[in-house]
């Protein structure tokens, strides 16, 4: 059996014109479970192209893509979108949480979505935040929630779906270096726990925490070694 989470065959995503520019070009890889890859490249290079390829947030213009041994190419937008929010959690640089609801609720809400019935919402909510070591916070605000604790919570609400691998985009962008790294120590511990992750980046150290390193440049991926 295998354990591919993700397997890409020459997917590449083209925008026409005027003028016609290649963001990805045609690109195969192969992520397993558990794996932790990183993802680095200058602006433009086409990390946001393939992070939105790899999210099903956009089409490619070539090639196929498999989620869990699932073929993604066919889906209509509604079959996508319900996929999407079956295997997949996502963490940004911004963490777009609801300013005046607690830490719990924000969880809940990302699996009111996902029609998780209103008890298991709320069981699954704390269990998220338990693992992202934020229990004691669940009722606080996010407004007044540090930026380190809110990014938590934003892990913790990527996490309460129980995707198959979790996408994080410049996860620790808006924080300083203390509670940078001490999210990568997070993200670090889930990875150790089985959880997939892809990390996208330009921050050389961010990228060395993967145990499996991708660069790309003028929309070529290639394997930089490992970690």
């Amino acid at each position: 059996m295998s354990h591919a989470v993700i397997e890409l065959d020459g997917i590449a995503r083209t925008y026409t014109g005027p003028p016609t520019v290649t963001a990805l070009q045609p690109t195969s890889l192969v992520v397993d479970r558990g794996d932790h890859v990183t993802v680095v490249g200058p602006s433009g290079s086409g990390k946001s192209t393939l992070l939105n390829l790899l999210g099903l947030l956009d089409r490619p213009s070539a090639g196929s893509y498999r989620l869990d041994g699932v073929p993604t190419q066919q889906m209509s937008e509604r079959q996508r979108s319900a996929f999407r929010g079956q295997r997949l959690g996502f963490v940004f640089q911004a963490y777009h949480l609801l300013a005046l609801r607690t830490a719990v609720e924000n969880v809940e809400l990302s699996l009111l979505y996902a029609g998780v019935p209103p008890t298991e919402r709320r069981l699954r909510a704390r269990e998220s935040l338990a693992q992202v070591a934020l229990s004691h916070r669940e009722d606080g605000i996010a407004s007044q929630l540090s930026g380190g604790e809110r990014q938590r919570v934003a892990i913790a609400r990527a996490l309460a779906g129980r995707p198959s691998v979790l996408l994080c985009d410049e996860p620790t962008g808006n924080l300083d270096s203390a509670n940078a790294r001490a999210v990568l120590d997070l993200l670090d511990e889930l990875n150790s726990r089985g959880v997939t992750m892809i990390v996208i980046t330009h921050d050389p150290e961010v990228a060395r925490r993967g145990r499996r390193r991708l660069r790309i440049v003028d929309g070529v991926v290639t394997e930089a070694g490992d970690g």
